[in-house]
């Protein structure tokens, strides 16, 4: 299945969301940073799925606890409190997005130089107890 362009540059503000968000928390949860990835994450996974499917996604009954502590923890970091509003929009994406972690686990561990880091001993059982898997080592 081929990406339209849209959501190509849906891709692109998703990741540059996640690389400001990561760049962010490392230089101590600086609120500017925080604030610009998380606009561009949400933009660009309005980019990728549409603006339907965003709406129902976050608005999906099981999910609103984590959509209230995702938005919660965004309104936080936009009003100044930005390592509590960063636990609180960690708390709701991992309820919003968890279900996607087997697959991207998955995935990653078809790619060339991932797929191997990923499967070394140590590390491998730690991923597969984040992924949720029960593959046993062969």
């Amino acid at each position: 299945m081929w990406l339209t362009d849209g959501q190509k540059i849906g891709v692109a503000l998703t990741t540059f969301g996640a690389l400001f968000m990561l760049l962010g928390v490392m230089l101590f949860f600086d609120g500017a940073l925080l604030a610009l990835g998380n606009i561009l994450f949400v933009s660009g996974l309005t980019l990728i799925i549409g603006p339907r499917k965003t709406f129902y996604f976050f608005a999906r009954r099981e999910k609103l606890r984590g959509t209230i502590c995702f938005i919660g923890g965004i309104l936080m970091v936009f009003f100044k409190w930005p390592f509590f509003g960063m636990i609180i929009e960690t708390f709701g994406f991992l309820n919003l997005f968890g279900d996607f972690f087997p697959v991207v686990i998955t995935f990653m561990r078809q790619l060339p130089f991932i797929g191997t880091v990923l499967s070394l001993p140590g590390i491998r059982t730690v991923v597969d107890k984040i992924s949720g898997s029960r593959t046993s080592a062969v």
